[in-house]
């Protein structure tokens, strides 16, 4: 095969071997283009006046109003963190559930469902609930792997749950409603968030000493006190999440408006707990700044990679290896499935998601699956099983980054060997709810259909 026709072959192998350098993802991706680039010039197959087509791209992409949403849900998540309401939340659970079998493990999992649905950050939820539940897990006598795959998994529906920066990616990627794919991303998260509570409530009820139960002198001694709990850890992050999720359900806000109510909302919840302070609103706007430009770092470089790698036939390539494999629409799913998961043993979702996205989209919009699935649905029903998919690069290791948050914060005595195997049944979890979105699409499609026709 001539050298021209294996560029971008060489692209995919020289990302794959830098992508461990530790270097940043951004100049990697953006380097590999230009370096490619130049190369397919020298080979006559890359004439040097494409590369002004990159920045109209990269234009586009940063003046896409839709992903105003992104620095907007990320102020959120990070002044909800430092207003202190995620750990009232946390005790308030943890005292309605100290009677059932792993209370304090299942508080962990309603909290993590919570917060998902209030920040769309994984990173600050794992880094939060490790803070706030991992020590007071371990202090109850609570198995290490259990502890460890409780944070891990209900930290990680940050990315499905809406407001979800990555669906807000996915739907500028696929020219998709943001709104649409919100709607339809509750449901299949909801019912991974259930399988969680199901498998840690069975697992402590069989073996009870895994999951020791609260002390019943801890929290509150009357109803009065009980009350003042639940409405002191309940009442506002439940407002916060009607104000982002409600206006975009019932339509009184785009999810870019609705991102901008959440960060003002965080703000005044902020100030009415009396933690707002000058230094904490400048400390939550230099993280958002820093989360945001690392994100738009990358998607420069993606975007100069996908444009380097498509022009050099890249596209052409991929599809005409799939066809020779002869799979049919199902075949060519769960293919695409199996290399996302692949995937995510060793890169990030954002890099699986800017790079591999506009490859696979033009695949799957070919296919046919019948009544399955209707040709309008089929997009936002695969970037559902995407979002689906891409929880499990969150967790597995060696480079799943959930996994490094927790060691980087736990106690000295739970070691990586317990966060490995504490993930391991909740990664089956995901990839059974992931199985049930394929078989049963209605999970995903039947809301948003319901609520937005």
């Amino acid at each position: 095969m001539p050298i021209v026709d294996l560029l971008p072959v060489l692209m995919f192998v020289t990302l794959g071997v830098l992508l461990f350098s530790g270097y940043p993802v951004g100049f990697v991706l953006g380097g590999i283009a230009l370096f490619f680039g130049v190369w397919g010039h020298l080979l006559d197959v890359f004439p040097l006046i494409q590369f002004f087509n990159i920045p109209s791209r990269i234009f586009g992409v940063a003046s896409n109003s839709v992903l105003v949403a992104i620095p907007m849900f990320i102020f959120m998540g990070t002044m909800l963190e430092k207003s202190g309401a995620a750990k009232d939340l946390l005790f308030c659970l943890q005292v309605m559930l100290r009677r059932v079998p792993g209370g304090l493990a299942l508080s962990v999992t309603l909290m993590g469902t919570i917060m998902a649905a209030t920040t769309g950050i994984v990173g600050a939820s794992v880094i939060m609930l490790t803070l706030l539940a991992l020590p007071t897990m371990l202090a109850q006598g609570y198995n290490k792997e259990l502890a460890t795959g409780t944070i891990g998994a209900s930290g990680t529906l940050g990315i499905l749950i809406p407001p979800s920066i990555m669906l807000v990616i996915m739907a500028d990627m696929l020219a998709t409603s943001v709104g649409f794919l919100f709607v339809a991303a509750v449901l299949p998260g909801l019912l991974l968030a259930l399988f969680y509570l199901l498998y840690i409530c069975t697992l402590s009820f069989l073996k009870p000493h895994l999951a020791p139960p609260l002390s019943r002198d801890i929290g509150p001694a009357s109803a009065s006190e009980l009350f003042w709990c639940i409405a002191r850890g309940f009442v506002p992050v439940f407002f916060l999440v009607f104000l982002v999720l409600g206006s975009i359900l019932f339509g009184w806000a785009t999810p870019t408006e609705a991102s901008g109510v959440g960060a003002f909302g965080a703000t005044l919840l902020a100030l009415f707990k009396g933690k707002l302070t000058f230094r904490l609103l400048n400390q939550t706007l230099q993280e958002t700044a820093l989360t945001n430009a690392m994100l738009f770092l990358i998607f420069v470089g993606a975007t100069a990679f996908s444009y380097v790698f498509r022009a050099l036939g890249g596209d052409f390539l991929v599809v005409g290896f799939v066809e020779g494999m002869g799979f049919g629409p199902w075949g060519l799913l769960i293919l695409l499935m199996a290399v996302v998961f692949f995937l995510g043993f060793f890169f990030d979702w954002l890099e699986i998601t800017l790079i591999a996205l506009p490859i696979f989209a033009p695949m799957i919009e070919l296919l046919d699956f019948g009544s399955h699935v209707s040709p309008a649905d089929l997009m936002p029903w695969f970037a559902i099983l995407l979002a689906v998919n891409l929880q499990t690069s969150y967790l597995t290791p060696p480079f799943g980054i959930t996994l490094f948050y927790m060691k980087g914060i736990a106690p000295p005595e739970v070691k990586i060997g317990h966060i490995y195997r504490g993930i391991a049944p909740f990664v089956l979890l995901q990839l059974t709810g992931l199985a049930l979105v394929i078989i049963y699409p209605e999970i995903a499609l039947w809301l948003p259909k319901k609520l937005l026709g």
